[in-house]
């Protein structure tokens, strides 16, 4: 664990705050024409998925934690956990799934991930920024309904419900932004 200025913190970066891990998911750094400059910075509580906005000055000095990396595989959940597996070590290890409330729609079974760790613990699981999945429920899409601008909502395999044009069907294919959960495009295979 290293000490950073705060004026040099990314989005992304995590940081120890009041001893609690937290991952930097916004910053807005800010000059005044009067006084000191300062950052204003939104974390995410990795362990409850609690968010914090929070103000400091920019030669502040904060707490870097410094995070391993591992390519793990999904294995299945529990409910109350999700199970994973190093794939060097073929260690198994639960993460709760309390601070993985957006990245749940994401995971499939059987598929790899990076997992962010740190003294044993698991902070966060990286996803994709975009993603194929298959709709698995979709209503059929009638012709001249364009009351809500000829969309539609379809469930994928993970239970996203996700808005798509009118002319997507079950069974195909649809890459999503996993930031916004928003449908970008028709997938051919």
């Amino acid at each position: 664990m290293g000490q950073i200025k705060a004026g040099a913190i990314e989005k992304g970066m995590f940081i120890l705050e009041k001893n609690t891990p937290y991952l930097v998911t916004e910053r807005e750094f800010v000059n005044p024409g009067k006084g000191s400059s300062f950052v204003r910075l939104k974390l995410k509580d990795q362990r409850s998925g609690a968010a914090l906005k929070i103000t400091h000055k920019s030669q502040d000095n904060i707490d870097e934690i410094d995070v391993e990396e591992q390519n793990c595989q999904y294995l299945y959940t529990d409910g109350e956990n999700y199970v994973f597996m190093n794939n060097e070590t073929y260690d198994q290890f639960e993460v709760p799934s309390t601070g993985l409330e957006d990245e749940k729609w994401f995971l499939i079974e059987g598929d790899s991930y990076r997992v962010v760790r740190w003294e044993e613990e698991t902070l966060g699981v990286k996803i994709p920024p975009k993603m194929d999945m298959e709709v698995t429920e979709a209503e059929e899409g009638v012709k001249g309904d364009t009351v809500q601008g000829a969309s539609k909502y379809v469930k994928v395999g993970t239970g996203l419900t996700v808005k798509v044009p009118i002319f997507i069907k079950q069974g195909e294919i649809i890459r999503i932004n996993t930031d916004t959960k928003e449908y970008q495009e028709r997938i051919n295979k």
